[in-house]
């Protein structure tokens, strides 16, 4: 299995053109997730979607490729790991991290980039344990907020 102790991510960059077909080919599948994640979290926890709850569904995943800033990627025995920022236009300082993994299609080795698909992995949500046992939950991160290995 591919973790951050064995899989290097490259430096954060921005996205070059094979990151964005990846994007757009998973961009669909990305929005309909978005959304599914923010209607289970509000049930249990809204603090994951708090600095967006102002926003319809509609708003939330108004983004596409063009809004994903930041990407850093890595290479497993298994195919690459991408990992990306995409900025929410509709609100404020607002993004998803979104893990994108990328394999050879079926009958084909995958040297080409018609001879690869990506596949939505997950998107990021977080919970942090503070030291007096609070926790704290976000889904959304700002700008300034590292683009690092997640498996949630």
């Amino acid at each position: 299995m591919a973790t951050a102790e064995t899989v290097e991510l490259s430096e954060p960059h921005a996205p070059k053109e094979a990151s964005i077909h990846s994007f757009e080919s998973i961009l669909t599948s990305l929005k309909h997730e978005l959304v599914k994640l923010r209607h289970n979290h509000d049930k249990h926890e809204p603090e994951y979607f708090r600095a967006v709850s102002s926003l319809s569904d509609s708003d939330l995943t108004s983004f596409t490729p063009a809004d994903v800033e930041t990407v850093r990627v890595g290479t497993s025995a298994y195919g690459l790991h991408l990992f990306g920022k995409v900025r929410i236009p509709a609100a404020e300082n607002a993004y998803i991290h979104v893990r994108v993994f990328i394999a050879a299609e079926d009958g084909t080795d995958g040297s080409s980039e018609e001879e690869r698909v990506a596949k939505l992995h997950c998107i990021h949500t977080e919970e942090v344990v503070k030291d007096d046992g609070d926790h704290v939950y976000r889904a959304i991160f700002g700008k300034n907020d590292e683009l690092e290995w997640f498996d949630t």
